[in-house]
Formats: structure tokens, sequence, C-alpha cells
């Protein structure tokens, strides 16, 4: 993504907006009703874990394309964006959290905390939403 191209950003925002729909329609009201191992899980867990690993890719590529430096890690790349006002310091700190939901899925899926899952899955979709806007406001066409 050369200087945070809009067109690559306005497809990668609807293949975010395709996983968090489809989070939307399988997350249960109450964190209570998600059980591990279950069909309804295991889409709320897939489709978070890409869309959320599509916005770490897109902040990685962002750091470069404005020239704030290689991002060390997934938390760095957060980081780096607010000190460049990309975004704010808040929605950076959830973004982080939201990084290390994407390593203990893609690390310890046996493991997860159902409870904490339907969290990231209900507040989760917000931050990202909010991240993709303000890369749209420092999108340039190509």
């Amino acid at each position: 993504m050369s200087g945070l191209d809009r067109a690559v950003l306005a497809e990668r925002t609807m293949a975010v907006e395709r996983h968090l729909d489809r989070v939307a329609a399988r997350l249960p009201a109450s964190p209570d009703e998600l059980f591990p191992a279950t069909d309804a899980s295991d889409a709320v867990i897939l489709h978070l874990w890409q869309a959320t690993q599509i916005v770490i890719d897109l902040a990685m590529s962002a750091c470069l394309a404005l020239r704030l430096g290689t991002p060390t890690s997934y938390a760095d790349a957060f980081k780096r964006l607010s000190a460049a006002d990309v975004m704010d310091g808040e929605l950076s700190s959830r973004l982080v959290r939201a990084a290390g939901f994407r390593s203990v899925v893609a690390h310890a899926y046996d493991t997860l905390d159902m409870k904490r899952v339907h969290l990231a899955a209900t507040n989760g979709p917000l931050d990202l939403r909010r991240f993709l806007g303000r890369l749209r406001d420092h999108a340039t066409v190509a």
C-alpha cells in the first residue's frame, strides 16, 4: 500500500466489514451463550481474528507509507501511529490490546476465555472501524 492508497484501503475496509458482519451475525446476545468449540464461537473467533489481522496489516503498512519507521511489533505500529496523530492514544491502547487478542487466538485457541471473546466481539468492531476511518483521513488517491 504505497502512500496509503485510497483504493487499497477501501478494498481492505470492505473485507473487514464482511468479517465483522459475520461476527455480528453469529455472536449470541449474552456471553453466557457463547460456548467453546461450537459453530457460533468458531465463526466469531475466526472472523474477529481475520478482521483484526487486516487492521494490523494496515497499521504496519501505514507506518511505512507515512514514513514513521519500521514497527518492531504490532503494538509498536499502533503506538507510532498515535505518536504521529493518526489516532488518539486511547484508541491506540485498545488496538494494542486487540493485537494481543489476535496473538492469543493465533497461538492458544484451545484456552480462550469465551467471556473475553464475547467482550472483544462486542466492543472491538467499533475500534477497528474507527481506525479505518482515521486511515481514510490520511489516504491519497493513487
